[in-house]
């Protein structure tokens, strides 16, 4: 936070704060207009035939636009004449290590560190519960970006900017889950501003982490401060892969005691409940351990080729990732596929900004 912006930073940010108006709080709950003018900057993200698509966006300025950093990670930042700023993270690019970020989807424990270097070292807590676990390479997301983050926050709270959104479409809005997170308990910790108002809009997300993680997420956002926005044509929050194992269930439970009521038994019944417990429970086991080891060991290979001073953090044994968050759900009908038809052969025909767009703006408005 004591970092100094650069020179054109600071004179950039000084140029659209003294054209700033009267400061304007952010307000709980859903808003569609708001939804759909932080999509268009995340559409300013991607390639110019996506946001040429969609209407223009005059509202929010553009302030900064971050270096590609780890696994070509990126943010921007936008503020508007209500005193409001945008941290807006981007999505997948076509770049390989992009897409080695998405498929890095071993779990690590929700509270702990990440060794970036023999210098450096992430330290984190996105929830205090310990049964909690996140997406790998999402985490390793934030701790790249929230180098730069804090200190570009830092600048535009001294010029009076104290409501902030953050966003983000596909991995963008994956990690921004987990930067809401960061953010949070870095202001808990008296690290940010008390008075700093951050607000969240995810589209297009993939699954960010277990049901312990969601739970604190949603509990720490539940007053109308986070949104999850999905197309219910589209694979990708479908994402990553979930398995739910008997140890994925809370202390007490009828499962964890299973083995001792077998053992109770008399007889055959005792070596049937035996063999339909194990072949019930062994293979999400096994399936748990083999996407723990390529989407954990195996990426984290290719991945230290990308960022070679990176240490392999432990991950947890669990893969059981869910949907986080308020929804918003874009159902889709007959209209929308005339217009969107499926298409084999275009996978993320159903995932893009302008289908977005599309669907929220036929949202009724919330009162």
């Amino acid at each position: 936070m004591k970092l100094i912006p650069s020179l054109s930073f600071c004179l950039l940010l000084l140029y659209h704060a003294s054209a700033l108006g009267q400061s304007t709080t952010l307000k709980p709950g859903f808003d569609k207009q708001e939804c759909l003018e932080l999509l268009i900057l995340s559409a300013h993200h991607a390639d110019t035939s996506f946001h040429r698509k969609l209407p223009k966006q005059e509202n929010f300025h553009s302030v900064y636009r971050s270096k590609e950093t780890g696994l070509q990670f990126c943010w921007d930042l936008w503020t508007n004449e209500k005193h409001q700023a945008v941290i807006n993270v981007r999505g997948s690019t076509r770049d390989r290590a992009s897409w080695m970020a998405n498929f890095y989807s071993a779990m690590v424990a929700a509270k702990g560190e990440l060794k970036l270097s023999k210098t450096e070292t992430f330290t984190y807590e996105l929830s205090s519960d310990p049964k909690a676990a996140v997406h790998a390479g999402y985490l390793l997301s934030v701790a790249f970006l929230s180098k730069d983050i804090l200190p570009k926050i830092d600048s535009i709270y001294k010029t009076g900017i104290k409501n902030i959104f953050i966003a983000g479409h596909s991995q963008g809005g994956g990690v921004s889950y987990l930067l809401t997170a960061h953010l949070y308990s870095l202001q808990k910790q008296g690290k940010l501003p008390a008075d700093l108002r951050f607000k969240t809009y995810c589209t297009a997300a993939p699954k960010p982490g277990n049901l312990y993680f969601a739970y604190s997420y949603e509990a720490l956002t539940q007053e109308g401060w986070a949104y999850t926005v999905v197309n219910t044509a589209d694979w990708v929050p479908e994402v990553p892969f979930s398995v739910q194992t008997v140890y994925d269930f809370n202390t007490v439970n009828p499962f964890s005691g299973a083995k001792k009521l077998v053992k109770k038994q008399k007889g055959g019944k005792k070596l049937l409940l035996k063999h339909v417990y194990k072949q019930l429970s062994k293979h999400p086991l096994k399936a748990q351990k083999k996407y723990e080891k390529f989407l954990g060991h195996y990426l984290y290979k290719g991945i230290k080729k990308q960022l070679p001073d990176l240490e392999e953090p432990v991950y947890v044994h669990t893969s059981n990732y869910v949907r986080t968050g308020h929804t918003i759900v874009l159902q889709v009908d007959e209209a929308y596929y005339e217009k969107f038809p499926n298409k084999q052969d275009k996978v993320f025909s159903h995932h893009f900004f302008y289908q977005y767009y599309y669907l929220i703006e036929k949202l009724k408005p919330v009162n």
